[in-house]
């Protein structure tokens, strides 16, 4: 029953890493992309 849950809470682990890094990621190329599109200067 241990063996489980330390198998279970590992794979838990592994995916809230995983989804911070994308996370992180997204924000990183939303920042460039508003960095580097000319403003719209209607």
């Amino acid at each position: 029953m241990l063996k489980k849950l330390l198998i279970v809470a590992g794979v838990l682990g592994v995916a809230a890493v995983v989804f911070r890094k994308v996370r992180s990621a997204n924000e990183e190329r939303a920042l460039w992309h508003e960095a580097t599109t000319a403003p719209d200067l209607r």
